[in-house]
């Protein structure tokens, strides 16, 4: 089916003990000799007589076990993870989440102009479809390039970006869109940025704006994506994104990924 298509991976995976995350996963491995004992031992307490010396090459099956936020890596914000109301109704869980949300057509809004802390508004977003001569449609999913993901790696990569905005996110929410994707580590400003403009103006709509414009306008936000400067257009990208089902959470893993048929033409 996908023999002549060509596939772009949007996504940033699950790293042991990544400087980039402020709460990073930690992955336990078990090799294929401890994987020999561990099977060996479940037999053994169904009463059958296994040692791991009797896989062959006394060696059997590797697996490891991941304690990760399911804020970690590239991920779906699900509306419940703004509040417990969106819209007037019980905020979707990442389990409620439809999927037809989650593929379509993408359009990739160039931001990397805008300074790291700065607010992306209205304007921007306004300039990037200019810059693209495209209008948004319905139903369209907005991949934001900030440009930030070329500092995964580095501890700059959770300081380094811009963010969005209250009216920015309710902008595309009120044209139809339902979900929206960065590159950066977070879809609102920088943490000490939110917190120094608080402190400045003791305005409390300065703490997470994006995210809580969400209670009012229902949306998901996918966080830490990659790559897109790898599509070979802003326009018109075909993408496929359903976040793993983890159920009544915040958010779940996904690994968005581009797929052109027949190329990239």
């Amino acid at each position: 089916m996908f023999e002549d298509a060509t596939l772009v991976d949007l996504s940033i995976g699950i790293e042991d003990g990544a400087v980039s995350e402020p709460d990073p996963a930690s992955i336990d491995r078990m090799d294929h000799r401890e994987g020999a004992e561990w099977l060996a031992e479940n037999l053994q307490a169904l009463g059958r007589d296994v040692t791991a010396d009797d896989f062959p090459d006394g060696t059997a099956l590797a697996w490891e076990e991941v304690h990760a936020i399911t804020h970690t890596a590239t991920h779906m914000d699900a509306p419940y993870h703004y509040g417990t109301e969106s819209e007037g109704d019980p905020a979707r869980t990442i389990d409620e989440v439809p999927l037809s949300w989650g593929c379509g057509e993408a359009v990739v809004l160039d931001v990397r102009h805008l300074e790291s802390g700065a607010e992306i508004g209205v304007d921007d977003l306004r300039e990037a479809l200019d810059d693209l001569g495209h209008e948004l449609s319905a139903g369209e999913i907005v991949l934001l390039q900030t440009g930030a993901d070329e500092l995964w790696g580095a501890p700059e990569y959770l300081t380094g970006f811009p963010g969005m905005g209250r009216a920015a996110t309710r902008w595309l929410v009120d044209r139809g869109v339902r979900v929206i994707g960065t590159d950066a580590y977070g879809f609102d400003k920088p943490f000490d940025e939110m917190g120094r403009r608080f402190e400045e103006t003791g305005d409390a709509e300065e703490l997470w704006p994006a995210h809580l414009a969400g209670r009012d306008g229902e949306y998901c936000q996918i966080e830490k994506m990659a790559n897109l400067d790898s599509l070979p257009r802003k326009t018109n990208v075909p993408l496929v994104a359903f976040p793993i089902v983890v159920e009544d959470a915040s958010a779940g893993w996904v690994r968005p990924v581009a797929v052109f048929e027949g190329g990239a033409a």
